[in-house]
């Protein structure tokens, strides 16, 4: 599925948890999560935060979610 593809498919609501930090994962890798709509930026931040994915965008995966 195409970048674009997903971006939509998480704003619609249908992509699971794993997909999401996949998702932003490369938009923090590219840096484009912080050029999208604030949202993406503010998603990804507390994502880092919170250590679901690294400041260069390596996705750390938690058997919870990954799961």
């Amino acid at each position: 599925m195409e970048l674009m593809d997903r971006i939509i498919a998480y704003e619609e609501g249908n992509i699971n948890e794993a997909e999401i930090l996949q998702l932003f994962a490369e938009l923090i890798k590219s840096g484009m999560a912080w050029s999208l709509q604030g949202h993406y930026g503010r998603t990804a931040k507390a994502l880092i935060d919170a250590e679901y994915i690294s400041e260069d965008g390596q996705t750390i995966f938690y058997q919870d979610i990954a799961q």
